[in-house]
């Protein structure tokens, strides 16, 4: 991932600023499991329709709102193959595929405190590799029940309206459309 991240070409200063932390820590001890409790590593995706109109969103339990779908690399080297891993398991989706072989945005998102499993995770900072991708809209979603209270497709415009984490909507998802229509993938 460090050759990746080296070759990323930033869309604007907070993927800047967000790349030269992202390179700072690739190197330090756990970073890629759970056990790094300051911060680790974790994968996004960003899927839209075959028509490109529309993007796919889970209702998080934890985050009590409308967001991407994705999760944890978990000492996989391989941050695509968590993305499809991850993508498959929360949407009950089979046939999909990547817009982009390289990661199509990067951030490092705040995580607040909170109850997994019925214990208590501290505050910690996620390094967020997201990646485009296409799935059919037609194809039956699947919840997955201990993460998931919903899936649905949504226009691009629904989407920042339907999640409740304003600093995502403003700072990521509106980004992620921007790039989009500009043409990135």
């Amino acid at each position: 991932m460090k050759q990746k991240l080296l070759s990323y070409q930033p869309f604007n200063e907070q993927e800047e600023k967000d790349k030269e932390l992202l390179l700072k820590v690739i190197e330090q001890k756990d970073v890629l499991t759970r056990k790094n409790t300051i911060g680790h590593f974790t994968v996004s995706c960003w899927v839209l329709n075959q028509s490109h109109d529309k993007v796919l969103m889970c209702y998080h339990k934890i985050y009590n709102s409308w967001c991407w779908l994705g999760g944890h690399v978990d000492e996989q080297k391989d941050f695509k193959k968590v993305a499809l891993k991850e993508f498959q398991e929360e949407s009950g989706l089979k046939h999909v595929q990547f817009l982009k072989d390289d990661p199509f945005s990067i951030e490092v998102l705040t995580v607040n405190g909170h109850i997994k499993n019925g214990v208590y995770v501290s505050s910690h900072l996620h390094y967020n590799i997201t990646y485009l991708m296409e799935a059919d809209d037609q194809e039956r979603l699947i919840i997955k029940e201990d993460e998931n209270k919903g899936l649905q497709w949504f226009d691009f415009e629904e989407a920042l309206k339907a999640s409740t984490e304003p600093w995502l909507v403003e700072n990521v998802y509106k980004k992620l459309n921007k790039k989009i229509e500009k043409g990135y993938h």
